[in-house]
């Protein structure tokens, strides 16, 4: 049972490096390129959805003192469905122009 959490907290913690990696630089997976128009939110609702793994897990292995369970429960659902709506928003919302993109010529 230890190497599944431990698989989960491994693919948390990538979710989480590749959600900074987005906010920092604006890269993006390739194979999410295509449908995402604003990187800022998809970095952030990658944290966010990283996050409650990572957690779970430092409880299971009990490097953080336990809480009751409907904190944890309560809280990392939460927390995932807060990083999905923001990976979804990213997806859905139009792209961001600033005003130098739309109107170059400063007219």
């Amino acid at each position: 049972m230890a190497w599944v959490v431990g698989a989960g907290a491994f693919l948390g913690l990538l979710a989480i490096v590749l959600g900074v990696v987005t906010i920092r630089t604006g890269w993006i997976l390739p194979t999410a390129r295509r449908h995402v128009t604003r990187p800022e939110l998809h970095g952030f609702g990658a944290m966010l959805t990283g996050t409650p793994v990572v957690v779970q897990s430092l409880f299971y292995f009990r490097l953080l003192p336990s809480v009751s369970w409907e904190v944890r429960f309560f809280g990392g659902n939460a927390l995932l469905l807060a990083g999905l709506l923001l990976i979804i928003l990213s997806q859905l919302l139009p792209l961001g122009r600033s005003r130098e993109q739309t109107d170059p010529a400063g007219v």
